[in-house]
């Protein structure tokens, strides 16, 4: 069932707009797919399309700030001490998982905007400054770089965009056995 739309309580709520349109499209796009209309996530967020548009002026926008908010989530992570790649790896499966919706709009581009590159950028900084630690625990053999791991997170999210719900879980669990065999020495 659609949020109810809030009260309009002017420009006091735009923060708290924002945030509910991104947990929106989050949820939308990911039941719906990448191409749901936007009025569903408007009234999922409990806003009105203006709201939506004053923040988003575009499908891309919104996608990439849910992006943004995953990227966050995983920087959140890597700022704890002891936090492992294995912990960043786990953290950007379920976020594969969760948003198969976005797949398309991350590989299927010809040119793909300058701001997903950019989080990408940010992701593969993240898997790098882990790499060290990780080789010297034998779990990844020399060689292997962000791009790499990179890479397989690409054909990981591919894959489970092809795959019912339920079994996506399982699925990305077989795909990372098989990965890891090429990763780990």
């Amino acid at each position: 069932m659609p949020a109810e739309r809030r009260p309009n309580r002017g420009p006091s709520a735009a923060a708290e707009n924002r945030a509910a349109l991104i947990a929106a499209a989050r949820e939308v796009f990911a039941g719906a797919g990448y191409d749901a209309p936007l009025s569903m996530v408007a009234r999922a967020a409990g806003v009105g399309q203006g709201s939506l548009y004053r923040h988003f002026p575009d499908r891309v926008s919104l996608a990439l700030a849910v992006f943004e908010d995953s990227v966050a989530e995983l920087e959140a992570l890597a700022a704890r001490p002891g936090a492992t790649l294995d912990d960043l790896l786990a953290l950007i499966t379920e976020q594969a998982i969760a948003s198969t919706a976005f797949v398309a709009m991350v590989t299927v581009p010809p040119q793909p905007d300058e701001r997903i590159l950019e989080l990408r950028e940010r992701v593969a900084e993240l898997l790098a400054a882990r790499l060290p630690a990780a080789r010297d625990a034998g779990r990844v053999r020399d060689g292997v770089t962000a791009g790499d791991l990179i890479l397989a997170v690409g054909m990981l999210a591919l894959l489970l965009s092809k795959v019912p719900a339920p079994e996506r879980p399982a699925t990305a669990e077989r795909m990372w056995a098989l990965l890891r065999r090429g990763v780990e020495p």
